[in-house]
């Protein structure tokens, strides 16, 4: 129909450009249209008794046809760029990775009775578009599911492949195409791009090479009937014998109930009951997206290899996507405390009583009793400790965590003060500074090197403010969410857990909060700072505003756990982020197909300085095979790292233990795992991505197509600016729209006066 009005089709239109072509110079039609303005206002003013409503229809219709006439002397044409018949090649290439494999039956019909996602975009090519663009390009045919690799035609592809890299497989097209006309390229693929090849960059790359890429959208924008766990957040390093929180994030497409469940292999560890209509989520393109929380014990030392699995739906055909895997580290060695106070005070003794039997801790403390007299607990040797706070770096440095008590800050030296800072800035431990009669500001250390590292501005004299007041703990936002102030994997009953602590016995100002600072505590009335933390450099500084806990025991009965189990989180949460003097680790815990596998480890010494004359070595333990030794060369410009390459070609759970000799007597270790999964990626996300469709078609002056839409798909492709092309000019004066438009002017005028009775 449009071709019959307009003569040209409508992609020359799109992509063409409106000129004149008449030998008559512009301004002189702009001037005979002016002329003819003033001719049909004369003509009309004669009949200005009609009144100005039907003046200005007639002079407007009459206006239009003489411009619309003048216009038409001057020959307008349509200047367009068409490729070249039969002497430019358009690339044909198809997404042969495993999503495109997939069938989209409706659940009432079997699947073995509907075509694959990858045969519907073949039939409605072939069936469509194939046979005429044939006869204005060469034809050349790429099959792709990393790399594009040229084929004979549509019927000779190969096996599916496990991973979608569908930037490197365009720029794979581009370049072997680099050498002949190429006029453009149509892509068919569901988008679901698995490879990650196709970021800002890579865009920028693509359409650098100036060839639209015209892409056919395939598969459904929405799975019914679909569970995904489509994230999945941890900790990838968790004490023996605590609390670990997981967040998952839920795909699915209408209200349910299901349960995800937690296992260790095949012993479960957790399970929650969801019903995901009331899951704070958002709606997105492939459904609706829910996030929750839940929380598993990491058990004794060792490494887990976790899944998180989603019951099925009834009828779900694909339920490979509703599990995910996890590597979880849980560390053989315990954590060295320090706790030092500057006097013998209940809440010291309580807090030792909490930690003892805590066994992934070890809690060495000094309490002073008199002015040069030390009381020590826990220490391993007669020397630890014997002269109270240590006086280097490597005996300070071998502790994870500092908690100071009340104790003056005059007491210390001041190469300890700058080996306080450096613990926490160089060596990335955690302090603790409690509250006391010289604690905190009463204690002078506002005004030390340390206190550039704490999350408040300490008060720099002392103004005696640690007062004997009731004052009642409560949590704030940060500390609901925080696990170390969690007695209740439940919210509510936490918040109650809380709510039913006795009060406290004193109180001390924190002072203001600096920009980084993280309020967990609050006093329940003033809402006052009561526990703030923030990072700073490698480590981590907290301030507690408090000296009374202890009455959380003595007020409760002895079965209740709260006192030990705050503590005990607590002491946790300053210790556990304290790296080692060697560390391994990998770029993610889990790979998807990926067989070189980056390892990368930081080496130390005693001193937390960076070495590069270490001799670092790999135990690779993988699930299936013998285990081997790889070495780790020093990485040019980073002194301390080093780095190897695997090649983990097998599926499964690897275990890397690494031994680092620095110097004639040192040896650090460290270890990690990660797991490498198989043919699994393609079931995650398998809807089709349109906007990536779109947006690639878009970056390079193409246009994104559905396979209902194929038919003009031979039309548009020839009007790319992409190859040989010939500039063509076709004449507008004479196609039947202008015609139509001319007789409806003019008839539109008749009817009008024949209505008003002027004719």
């Amino acid at each position: 129909m449009f071709e019959r009005l307009f003569v040209h089709p409508f992609w020359a239109y799109s992509a063409g450009k409106l000129t004149l072509a008449g030998a008559w110079p512009r301004w002189a039609l702009f001037a005979a249209i002016a002329l003819a303005g003033g001719v049909v206002a004369a003509s009309l003013w004669r009949r200005r008794h009609l009144g100005a409503t039907r003046l200005a229809l007639l002079g407007g219709l009459q206006f239009a046809l003489a411009a619309l006439f003048l216009c038409l002397l001057w020959r307008p044409v349509l200047s367009v760029e068409r490729v070249r018949d039969r002497q430019n090649v358009l690339a044909i290439v198809v997404d042969n990775s495993a999503s495109m494999t997939q069938n989209d039956a409706p659940e009432e019909k079997p699947e073995e009775t509907t075509p694959s996602r990858l045969q519907v975009a073949i039939n409605a090519l072939k069936n469509g578009p194939l046979a005429e663009l044939g006869k204005t390009f060469e034809l050349r045919y790429f099959a792709f599911d990393q790399v594009a690799a040229p084929i004979a035609n549509l019927d000779a592809l190969p096996a599916a492949g496990n991973q979608s890299r569908i930037g490197d497989a365009l720029r794979n097209v581009m370049q072997t195409a680099g050498s002949v006309p190429l006029a453009g390229v149509v892509l068919l693929s569901d988008g679901a791009e698995t490879g990650h090849s196709l970021n800002e960059s890579n865009l920028r790359e693509l359409a650098a090479f100036g060839v639209p890429i015209h892409t056919v959208g395939v598969g459904p924008e929405r799975i019914d009937n679909d569970l995904e766990l489509a994230s999945l957040e941890a900790p990838t390093n968790a004490a023996p014998n605590t609390t670990v929180t997981a967040e998952a994030s839920i795909q699915y497409s209408r209200a349910t109930t299901t349960r995800l469940r937690v296992y260790d292999g095949e012993k479960l560890l957790a399970a929650r009951e969801l019903k995901l209509q009331t899951l704070a989520g958002h709606e997105s393109g492939p459904g609706f997206v829910g996030t929750m929380r839940i929380e598993f014990p990491s058990g004794a030392a060792g490494t887990r290899d976790l899944r998180f699995t989603l019951d099925a739906l009834p009828g779900e055909r694909n339920i490979i996507n509703n599990t995910r895997h996890l590597v979880l580290n849980v560390p053989g060695t315990r954590r060295n405390v320090l706790l030092i106070d500057g006097e013998p005070r209940w809440e010291y003794k309580f807090i030792r009583r909490a930690i003892e039997s805590e066994r992934s801790l070890r809690l060495a403390s000094v309490v002073r009793t008199t002015q040069n007299k030390f009381y020590r607990q826990g220490v391993s040797s007669g020397e630890e400790l014997s002269e109270g706070l240590p006086t280097t770096a490597k005996e300070l440095f071998g502790y994870d965590a500092l908690i100071i008590g009340s104790y003056e800050a005059l007491a210390l030296t001041a190469a300890q003060h700058q080996l306080l800072k450096d613990f926490v800035d160089k060596r990335g431990g955690g302090v603790l500074l409690l509250a006391g009669r010289n604690g905190l500001g009463d204690g002078g250390w506002g005004s030390t090197l340390l206190a550039e590292t704490l999350p408040t501005h300490l008060s720099l004299k002392r103004t005696h403010d640690f007062v004997q007041t009731p004052v009642r703990a409560q949590l704030t936002p940060y500390g609901i969410e925080s696990t170390a102030m969690r007695f209740d994997a439940d919210a509510t009953r936490n918040l109650d857990q809380w709510q039913t602590l006795p009060e406290l016995a004193n109180f001390q100002p924190l002072g203001a909060l600096k920009p980084g600072a993280v309020v967990l505590l609050e006093t329940a009335k003033t809402r006052d700072p009561l526990l703030v933390w923030q990072r700073y450099g490698r480590g981590s500084t907290y301030v507690f505003g408090t000296a009374s806990t202890q009455r959380w025991q003595m007020s409760l009965p002895v079965e209740d756990q709260r006192h030990e189990v705050f503590w005990r989180q607590l002491f946790h949460a300053v210790a556990d982020q304290a790296p080692a003097a060697a560390t391994l680790a990998t770029d993610r815990a889990i790979y998807d197909d990926e067989r070189a596998i980056q390892l990368t480890a930081q080496v130390r010494d005693t001193n937390f300085e960076p070495t590069a004359d270490a001799q670092v070595e790999v135990l690779v333990t993988p699930q299936q095979g013998e285990a081997f030794v790889r070495t780790l060369q020093p990485v040019i410009d980073d002194k301390g790292r080093f780095a190897a390459t695997l090649d983990a070609s097998d599926a499964g759970l690897y275990r890397v233990d690494l031994t680092a000799k620095v110097g004639k007597n040192q040896v650090q270790t460290a270890g990690g795992a990660f797991r490498r999964d198989n043919n699994i990626v393609e079931h995650f996300a398998s809807y089709q991505h349109r906007a990536v469709l779109e947006r690639l078609a878009s970056e390079t002056r193409g246009r994104y197509w559905r396979t209902d839409q194929l038919a003009s798909l031979a039309q548009a492709i020839p009007y790319a600016k992409s190859g040989i092309v010939e500039r063509q000019m076709f004449d507008l004066w004479n196609i039947p729209f202008v015609f139509l438009v001319l007789l409806a002017l003019k008839l539109s005028e008749w009817l009008l006066r024949l209505k008003w009775g002027t004719l």
